[in-house]
């Protein structure tokens, strides 16, 4: 399991991301002082918060350093805007990768990390997520999938195989609703998976069968050239119809726990989620087998590809006091390190973006990726290069009041490409 990976990606100049096996030396002990500082954090995902508790009292055990956290697990930018405009930006900020990173730089709330001996440590391919005027603002941390998550045992019982082509997908759909089996575990409740969805059709569409690559269309949005409607739209909406109708009939008031639940519980065989919920589902139900797929939009199944890229990053808060910036680089710095990767790895169940990482002990829908990613290359998260409105307003609203039947998919498009278009004004 500890070998080269190449990952073919096409936003900006991301070529790939490389894994090989760890090594074992023992790190120092960085941040240490007789005197520690208590660091806030905040970060937005709430999946695993056991995995990152461990990684922060492992690291305080070892230096004593304290932190506080603070979750906003959606929709945390005006959050962060009031904090900032009162000079009080947690020390340490996780980030979405492109565009929140590009805005907090911009800004001036975070950091400049290029000269940081840890990002020496990172896959150079991870690099253009976290970077911006040149310089790199953010220390990259996982590289994630969005998919779907499969129950095997359930698609054993009913002799399915995992769906490769969309006629294929709607076919184990109408196997499993005859047979009592939801399809989908839904989460409609909250905006941000409906808005992963759309952008991971719409970003599917767009390259895959336009053949326009992403960085070539946000340019064009930002320059006012195009519409978020220049692909197929009767197709991206009925896509989203299809997914909707195979979802439970409380999808509109499910929120996380209950698709985590109604998932690793077996009454729903399939959930279109990330990784990072996968490790959620496991730790409430150990003995899951599951698999992971890209959710097939094409009936061209080599036009079926996962939709993944760098997702989370951290960086170090531009407002903080000399003594707690530098406590905060060493913590970033001890990130890289063999001891905290493990965590990373076991506990928090991400795969990190640093050189060398063991993926060895990573179950199989974490080799799933790696070996899809390997073979067929990625659809990049097109959403983490919007402008951020445009995917917090325009695409998660506008995806979720489809599903509610209060917008129209014209109406979607429309609105959209109008908080995009103000967005690029300010």
């Amino acid at each position: 399991m500890k070998k080269l990976l190449l990952v073919a990606m096409s936003l900006a100049t991301l070529a790939g991301v490389a894994f090989a096996g760890g090594k074992t030396d023992t790190a120092a002990k960085p941040g240490a002082s007789a005197n520690p500082v208590e660091l806030e954090m905040y970060y937005y995902k709430q999946e695993n918060q056991e995995g990152l508790q461990k990684l922060l009292a492992t690291y305080t055990e070892k230096t004593g350093v304290k932190f506080k956290t603070l979750i906003v697990p959606n929709d945390a930018d005006a959050t962060m805007s009031a904090r900032a405009a009162q000079g009080q930006l947690p020390d340490i900020l996780q980030m979405q990768s492109y565009a929140r990173v590009w805005e907090y730089a911009e800004k001036g709330y975070v950091v400049d990390l290029s000269k940081q001996p840890v990002m020496g440590k990172v896959v150079d391919s991870s690099k253009p997520a976290v970077s911006w005027n040149g310089k790199q603002w953010a220390l990259p941390m996982d590289y994630a999938g969005i998919g779907i998550i499969y129950n095997k045992d359930i698609f054993a019982k009913y002799g399915l195989t995992a769906p490769t082509t969309y006629r294929e997908l709607q076919r184990v759909c109408s196997t499993l609703s005859s047979n009592g089996v939801v399809p989908f575990a839904g989460l409609l409740k909250s905006n941000w998976s409906a808005g992963h969805f759309i952008t991971l059709v719409h970003t599917a569409l767009l390259v895959g069968d336009k053949g326009v690559a992403v960085d070539k269309f946000v340019a064009d949005m930002n320059a006012g050239k195009t519409s978020y409607g220049a692909v197929d739209t009767a197709k991206l909406f009925s896509v989203l119809d299809f997914y909707r109708a195979n979802m439970g009939p409380n999808a509109q008031e499910d929120d996380w726990n209950e698709q985590q639940a109604a998932f690793a519980e077996g009454k729903a065989a399939m959930m279109v989620q990330g990784l990072w919920s996968y490790g959620a589902a496991i730790g409430t139900n150990p003995a899951l087998n599951c698999g992971f797929i890209p959710f097939p939009v094409f009936d061209d199944a080599k036009k079926n590809k996962i939709y993944a890229d760098i997702d989370s990053c951290f960086g170090v808060s531009a407002q903080s006091s000399h003594e707690k910036k530098e406590a905060a680089l060493a913590f970033l710095e001890w990130l890289a390190t063999p001891e905290a990767q493990k965590i990373w790895i076991e506990d928090y169940k991400l795969v990190p973006a640093f050189k060398g990482a063991d993926l060895s002990s990573m179950k199989e829908p974490f080799q799933n990726l790696l070996a899809m990613v390997s073979k067929n290359g990625a659809y990049p998260w097109a959403f983490s290069a919007y402008p951020t409105t445009a995917f917090e307003d325009g695409c998660k609203n506008g995806a979720q009041q489809y599903m509610f039947k209060k917008l129209s998919g014209d109406k979607v498009i429309q609105n959209i490409d109008q908080i995009w278009a103000a967005a690029v004004k300010k």
